[in-house]
């Protein structure tokens, strides 16, 4: 059984679940992959303390505040190559932006590899359940084109500009199926 609660974000209405102890998802509305990770019902719980941290770390964040990752108990549901991409996510300071090319590398390195392929991190990095506190929005491609985020890219921008991220060399692509 999961449990969740809404939160009202800059971005619109948010979706955050916990197991009881730990967040399990964060979701936009419509997002893509929207409760993906998580087999069996949601009971709306408002007052669990886990969801009550939660949204005090989202409220500090959205007020501009820098909190920690750490401070949440986190257990995105994946294996554990999603699981490895997720961590390298999580390492990924505020307002700077890291390419799946990059987190590839780190991956390669970690497990012994001389390459691991960035369309692999791709996948891991979108089907990310945890959006915004696992900040998969600060992945880029390697041309610095704002691809791959399932709340959309418009979202993507309004996080990457709240973390005050240099958008200079960041580009909306003209296609592509990542939009």
């Amino acid at each position: 059984m999961y449990f969740f609660t809404k939160y009202q974000s800059p971005l619109g209405m948010l979706t955050i679940a916990s197991d009881s102890d730990h967040i399990v998802g964060l979701w936009m509305e419509g997002q893509k992959y929207f409760g993906g990770t998580l087999s069996g019902e949601m009971e709306k719980k408002d007052g669990l303390f886990v969801l009550k941290t939660a949204k005090d770390w989202l409220d500090r964040y959205f007020s501009g505040e820098k909190p920690s990752v750490s401070e949440l108990p986190l257990c995105p549901k994946g294996g554990e190559f999603r699981q490895s991409v997720w961590e390298i996510l999580r390492e990924i300071p505020y307002g700077k932006v890291m390419t799946y090319g990059e987190i590839a590398g780190k991956i390669a390195a970690k497990t012994g590899r001389t390459r691991m392929s960035a369309q692999a991190v791709g996948g891991a990095v979108s089907h990310n359940p945890i959006s915004i506190i696992i900040p998969c929005h600060r992945v880029v491609g390697a041309n610095g084109s704002l691809t791959g985020y399932a709340g959309g890219i418009a979202a993507k921008i309004k996080l990457l500009e709240h973390e005050g991220a240099d958008m200079s060399q960041l580009f909306v692509p003209k296609k592509g199926t990542a939009l």
